[in-house]
């Protein structure tokens, strides 16, 4: 489709001349099928003609009109998707292009999953039904003000009481007010509590509950609740449409069967006990939320980069002669080497998260078949790429800001906004330091356990062949050998086993084992990101080792490969050398061979971001608009600030008019 929501002259169409792909053909390697991109283009421009969607002047609104926007645009959304008979495909997307936080995505993306996945077939009975009709709203209140990553540590009770049948939900310090759930602040009727279960006088640890937040006639807190927003966060729009909240509890009584009751139960009596079936089945859950982060973490970057790559080759700077036009930002080496590597992360992000899909069908097929041979593995891998995937894709939505120049720090640019609304992804769902040393944890236990001959399996596979990668020599000679895969992916199995290996050595070394791991927790997180930067490499390369129709595509995805693995390579340089796994000289040739590359992407660079399909509305950037008419737009964009309301400002009679006329009244010191 043609991507501009307007239909003037493109400016860009020179560089879209010189693509030297199938454009076409690349949108479906970028969606997956053909199917996903016409139904991508559907529902993008559904949202982008309905007025209701409008989002130009978010930035701009106070935070009640912010809310009140977000909550008009929930309701339409619903009842487009309702009057359209939208399948939940479909729905899915309408909901990813409005393009605002708001409760349902946490009513949809975790309470309704968390009834699914702990609720018996009773209570799934009971409540979803309510749920898919938006009868009531739910949210997902784990987090307290105290604790976060560590679960284990939250202070919400959950008191049985035998002689009523109920548990009795109980918030005992300040600290163990819930604090951050999405949806929560204004919106929620319900809410799945996580809080500790006691019976008997025993702590049995943290399950969840079923809790009713809010009146259904009137909205307000039933008695014994206290809840509300936290306020304001970072940025403007952005996470403000979000009401995070803040709930306590004063002795609530809630019924014995609103229990999450499919892994464990309290009996009439008190007795707790544990159903047949196994916890690790919650794993599947884990899996998929997990998949849909990397996901969104590759549509996030992917946005940053389409913007900052169309300004790019629209913005012009020096290096006139002659009288004759500036250069292209684009055509400087410096933004080539800082811009090319984001292009190709989004492409990498966007097949590794393809292949968590097929993870998470793999997982629940065993989990299914009661195999859990593969699960802790499942668990680093899917913990590592959220980690890696969001930590790079929040640092490079900032650096397309700065490949923007001072216009990049526009709110009308998208990017500042796109930050803002993004860089949360570092922490929820586990924050990104804690994921890694999860991950970490898993490697040192995979180590240990290949002297006793035990084979790693899935992305740990590699390191079944410790006797060859320990030794190997990297062979390359040319910067052109560079280019082969089988050569990038043995320095990168050997980059992640050597510095696994050497880090259970020294681990081996302290008095303790946690000792150890605790004082090399830094060398720890580095091994974990090489481990995962490895999966990423290998599956963009078994990307390319598929059938890729449409003439180019697969050069051009070729290319992408290598900037996404030799920057790597660049990058942490120090770790292959100082593991061994290359030379100096092997290092400058990789470099060397990078600027052949970025050269080579050059010419289709506007190309390769036109295959991301995305609206004006969605991108909602005046910088990387489709039709590439940038100047007009921004001057436009800058009269519809309230600022600019009124001619003379407010304040000018009060304070400006009487310095002005030197009639301030000054105080005598």
């Amino acid at each position: 489709m043609a991507a501009a929501d307007g239909g003037e002259a493109d400016h860009l169409a020179g560089e879209r001349a010189t693509a030297q792909f199938d454009v076409d053909g690349m949108k479906v390697a970028w969606a997956g099928s053909r199917h996903a991109v016409e139904v991508n283009d559907r529902m993008a421009r559904l949202v982008a003609s309905d007025p209701v969607f409008r989002k130009d002047t978010r930035t701009m609104l106070p935070r009640k009109e912010l809310f009140k926007d977000t909550l008009k645009k929930a309701a339409h959304a619903w009842k487009r998707i309702v009057e359209l008979r939208l399948t939940e495909e479909e729905a899915n997307l309408l909901r990813l292009y409005v393009d605002q936080p708001g409760y349902v995505d946490l009513h949809w993306g975790m309470f309704v999953p968390a009834i699914k996945g702990q609720g018996t077939e009773e209570q799934q009975k009971k409540w979803l039904p309510m749920a898919y009709k938006f009868q009531i709203i739910g949210c997902y209140a784990q987090t307290e003000l105290g604790h976060g990553s560590n679960v284990q540590g939250l202070e919400t009770t959950a008191t049985f009481d035998p002689s009523t049948d109920e548990f009795v939900v109980h918030s005992p310090t300040l600290t163990s007010s819930k604090w951050w759930p999405g949806g929560l602040g204004k919106a929620s009727t319900h809410a799945v509590v996580y809080a500790r279960l006691i019976t008997e006088g025993k702590d049995y640890g943290i399950h969840g509950f079923i809790v009713q937040l809010r009146s259904l006639e009137d909205h307000s807190p039933l008695p014994g609740i206290t809840l509300g927003d936290i306020g304001g966060k970072f940025g403007s729009g952005a996470y403000n449409s979000m009401d995070n909240g803040v709930l306590r509890f004063d002795h609530v009584r809630i019924p014995r069967d609103q229990m999450l009751m499919r892994l464990s139960q309290v009996t009439r009596e008190g007795k707790y006990v544990h159903s047949n079936v196994p916890k690790q089945l919650l794993y599947g859950t884990m899996v998929y939320v997990r998949q849909t982060i990397v996901a969104d973490a590759s549509k996030a970057l992917s946005r940053a980069v389409c913007i900052a790559v169309r300004y790019s080759a629209i913005r012009k700077q020096f290096g006139a002669q002659a009288g004759g036009p500036e250069t292209q930002v684009i055509n400087y080496k410096t933004q080539q080497s800082r811009l090319f590597p984001l292009l190709a992360s989004a492409y990498a992000f966007r097949f590794v998260g393809e292949w968590l899909k097929w993870l998470y069908t793999d997982v629940t097929q065993k989990l299914e078949a009661k195999d859990f041979s593969t699960l802790p593995e499942a668990h680093a891998c899917t913990a590592g790429l959220k980690s890696v995937t969001t930590s790079a894709t929040a640092d490079a939505i900032e650096e397309c800001r700065k490949l923007c120049g001072g216009h990049g720090y526009l709110n009308s640019s998208g990017l500042p906004e796109l930050f803002a609304v993004y860089v949360p992804a570092c922490t929820y769902e586990g924050d990104n330091v804690v994921l890694l040393l999860q991950v970490a944890r898993f490697l040192m236990k995979t180590v240990s356990q290949l002297a006793s001959g035990k084979q790693p399996v899935g992305t740990t596979a590699y390191m079944g062949n410790i006797q060859y990668l320990m030794q190997s020599k990297c062979a390359v000679n040319t910067a052109e050998e560079w280019l082969n895969p089988a050569v990038i992916k043995e320095v990168f199995e050997a980059r992640a086993l050597r510095m696994a290996v050497n880090c259970a050595q020294n681990i081996s070394k302290a008095p303790s084992q946690e000792e150890g791991f605790s004082e090399l927790s830094p060398d720890l997180l580095e091994a974990s990101v090489a481990h995962v930067q490895l999966i990423i490499v290998t599956k963009f390369i078994e990307k390319l080792q598929q059938d890729i129709p449409g003439h180019g595509v697969k050069d051009q995805l070729q290319n992408l490969c290598n900037i996404y693995a030799l920057h790597l390579l660049h990058k942490h340089l120090g770790d292959f050398l100082s593991t061994g796994c290359v030379t100096a000289k092997q290092g400058a040739l990789a470099n060397e061979q990078l600027g052949k590359l970025y050269a080579a992407v050059r010419p289709n660079a506007v190309a390769l971001v036109d295959a991301f399909d995305y609206t004006d509305h969605y991108l909602g950037s005046v910088l990387g608009r489709y039709d590439g008419d940038v100047y007009p737009a921004l001057y436009q964009e800058a009269w519809k600030d309230p600022l600019n309301d009124t001619v003379v400002p407010d304040g000018y009679h009060e304070h400006l008019r009487p310095l002005l006329k030197q009639q301030l009244k000054l105080s005598r010191l």
